[in-house]
């Protein structure tokens, strides 16, 4: 049997379980490079996910807590969705993926790691970047480092207004 390791999900697994909601308190921090945000809007923001399925692994969330899309003002959907229409926009200029899985999940059941704030998940895919790893060995191979798609993606959000869309 053939071992691969992949040593910095090892960070993942031993690091104490988070109180409170990152959706609230990563925004009041103030450290966007560190926290992975990419872009605050009025009523939401774009931050990466730090535990990618892929690089680019964004989601969009509104700064208000609230479990679910139908909680949401018809202003903060509105610009979440003008967020995730922009995201893609931006992934598409700067990744070039061949398409995306976007998603909401809502209640644990559904599979919400984070229950309690709604937040839609922006997956960039790419042709051949599903292979056996997963499959075989439970790790999921991600090709960048996070911090230099951060920096990339952070460039064209840079330009972003959204007053633009």
């Amino acid at each position: 049997m053939e071992h691969m390791f992949a040593p910095w999900r090892i960070e993942y697994i031993k690091m104490p379980k988070q109180e409170g909601c990152i959706f609230c308190t990563l925004p009041k921090e103030k450290d966007d490079e560190k926290n992975l945000i990419l872009y605050r809007g009025t009523l939401g923001f774009v931050i990466m996910n730090n535990y990618p399925y892929n690089p680019g692994h964004l989601m969009v969330a509104p700064y208000r807590h609230v479990p679910s899309l139908e909680d949401l003002t018809d202003d903060e959907a509105m610009e979440i969705y003008k967020l995730v229409k922009a995201s893609l926009g931006i992934i598409r200029k700067v990744m070039t993926p061949h398409g995306f899985n976007m998603g909401i999940n809502m209640g644990r059941v559904a599979g919400a790691g984070i229950v309690d704030h709604m937040h839609v998940h922006i997956v960039p895919r790419w042709n051949g970047d599903t292979n056996f790893m997963p499959v075989l060995s439970d790790t999921r191979v991600v090709p960048q480092a996070l911090q230099e798609t951060y920096k990339e993606l952070r460039k064209e959000f840079e330009k972003l207004s959204i007053a633009d869309f």
